[in-house]
């Protein structure tokens, strides 16, 4: 008589190590990933942020292996995964659709992967109470998916996706089907369950708030490659490029020809700040400013910059946004300048079409290299 041993969950030690290295995909003639490489620690929260197209999806569909690369390399805790079947390589998964079973009832729908792995009955049903506590659902145990709202759908799928304790989880736009306030209350549980997990998580959005609110490191992706990756910090106030500048956030940028400490622009000569990424003497360069960073006041006011960056501009919109103001100016070249200001910040009266001076100290903005 042969006798079966069921198989146990993955070790409780949820977080492993991936590393990508220098993965290329392209699907014929198309660009899918070039040079890919990415080191994420265990425990670690990345995400792959970028417009469509840019390829995030690609490379986590490489790590999930429902791609192969055309050459590189994707390891997790030092195994290649080169070659092995999705299914058998232990990862957690959680799609924007959340493909519930919707025969079964959530407490089966979360057990399922253990069934899967053969994980024996007690042990099962311990694992499956843990994971819908953990997303607190344990009072819908026994409902069906349909007796659930959209938000609850999508903690059914995470419980699911790492009930069995994998050393991955891969999220894909999980939250893209959610209205704004449900989404928001998301993220906070996403992040509290895998901080508590010490899960490794790599998730993928097209989304700046979200990506701001649940990483530890954002690695911006832009037409195929890894533009810049850092902490949300990191890529908000010292961004590698234009491009990065301009997906993190609101900027004015700058574009002129580096000479020396300063920048030559159309609407003058501006010092410069610090340097982000590879920007030579005499090159094309752009000065890259937060809107929080700029400061405005009426034409008529201006008492004189001192040692900081001028601009003389028109108020072409004023956005109320309760305890602060928006406004877009256009300087004498025609470079739209957008400044953040607090609302009772005596700049708040400027109204359309008023004339103004906007400055900026030059330790405040980052010189990068200007687009081809």
């Amino acid at each position: 008589m042969t006798v079966t041993t069921p198989v146990r969950a993955e070790e409780p030690t949820v977080g492993g190590a991936l590393t990508i290295d220098a993965v290329h995909k392209t699907y014929g003639y198309q660009r899918g990933v070039e040079g890919i490489s990415l080191d994420v620690e265990p425990g670690e929260f990345v995400t792959m942020l970028g417009p469509s197209g840019s390829g995030k999806t690609t490379t986590l569909n490489l790590i999930a292996g429902f791609l192969d690369p055309d050459a590189g390399r994707i390891e997790l805790d030092g195994s290649e995964l080169s070659g092995i079947a999705p299914h058998k390589r232990g990862l957690g998964m959680v799609f924007q659709q959340y493909a519930l079973f919707p025969h079964m009832t959530i407490r089966e729908n979360v057990a399922y992967p253990l069934r899967v792995r053969r994980v024996g009955r007690d042990e099962r049903r311990a694992l499956v109470d843990e994971a819908l506590d953990l997303v607190k659902l344990s009072d819908y145990a026994e409902r069906k998916p349909a007796e659930l709202s959209g938000g609850q759908q999508q903690r059914v799928a995470l419980a699911r996706a790492f009930v069995f304790k994998p050393r991955l989880l891969l999220m894909d736009e999980p939250l893209g089907a959610l209205d704004k306030k449900l989404r928001a209350h998301l993220q906070a549980e996403i992040a509290r369950i895998c901080r508590e997990l010490g899960a490794t998580v790599i998730y993928v959005t097209h989304d700046q708030e979200e990506a701001l609110a649940l990483s530890d490191r954002i690695a911006i992706y832009n037409e195929g490659r890894i533009e810049q990756i850092g902490t949300a910090e990191e890529l908000y106030l010292r961004p590698a490029s234009v491009f990065v500048a301009d997906f993190m956030g609101e900027s004015t940028v700058f574009t002129g020809t580096l000479n020396g400490s300063n920048l030559d622009h159309a609407d003058g000569t501006f010092t410069v700040g610090p340097t982000s990424g590879q920007v030579d003497n005499g090159t094309a360069a752009a000065i890259v400013v937060r809107p929080e960073k700029l400061a405005v006041e009426s034409a008529t006011a201006a008492s004189g910059s001192g040692n900081r960056n001028s601009v003389r501009a028109t108020v072409r919109e004023r956005v109320y946004l309760g305890s602060a103001r928006r406004l877009v100016l256009d300087s004498r070249s025609g470079l739209a300048l957008t400044v953040r200001i607090d609302a009772d910040d005596a700049a708040s009266a400027l109204d359309v079409g008023d004339h103004a001076v906007v400055s900026w100290d030059p330790d405040h903005s980052v010189v990068v290299p200007c687009p081809a």
